[in-house]
């Protein structure tokens, strides 16, 4: 009989090879998967303003003054004007997807900004008010002076 000293499997050279292929495959989807996990914190951001804007024209329907703060539209058991269960609780909080939310109101004018908690969770910064125009800004804080989403 004949003893074949040949083993089976791959070489080393070939691994590296895959190993390569692997990374440069990752090298190339990492930066467009980091593109779109941001846009979607965006677009995130921007709905949870349309939401909080149409929350806010639901309190002061129902109590008189808009709410002066997001705690105001936070979830309760019992509705009422200092928890009025219009928000989810993951929004009333403050921070939802990436972005942080902050509102300030005097009962017949509010404000919100919604800001990336870091440079890897959004690039930009968003404004809203009681004309419930959002407006955007890539290098600060959004203001009321800022142009609207969309243009």
């Amino acid at each position: 009989m004949r003893n074949n000293n040949r083993q089976k499997g791959f070489s080393l050279i070939e691994l590296l090879i895959v190993v390569a292929i692997i990374l440069i495959i990752a090298a190339i989807a990492i930066p467009n998967l980091m593109r779109s996990k941001m846009a979607a914190n965006e677009a995130s951001a921007v709905a949870s303003l349309r939401t909080i804007n149409t929350s806010s024209v639901s309190y002061s329907t129902t109590y008189g003054p808009f709410p002066t703060a997001l705690s105001n539209l936070a979830p309760s058991s019992t509705p009422s004007s200092t928890a009025a269960d219009l928000l989810d609780s993951v929004l009333a909080t403050g921070t939802k997807s990436g972005y942080s939310f902050s509102m300030t109101g005097t009962g017949t004018l509010y404000t919100v900004n919604a800001d990336p908690v870091s440079s890897s969770t959004g690039q930009r910064h968003f404004f809203t008010d009681q004309s419930l125009v959002i407006r955007a800004n890539t290098s600060a804080v959004a203001t009321v002076s800022d142009n609207p989403i969309g243009q």
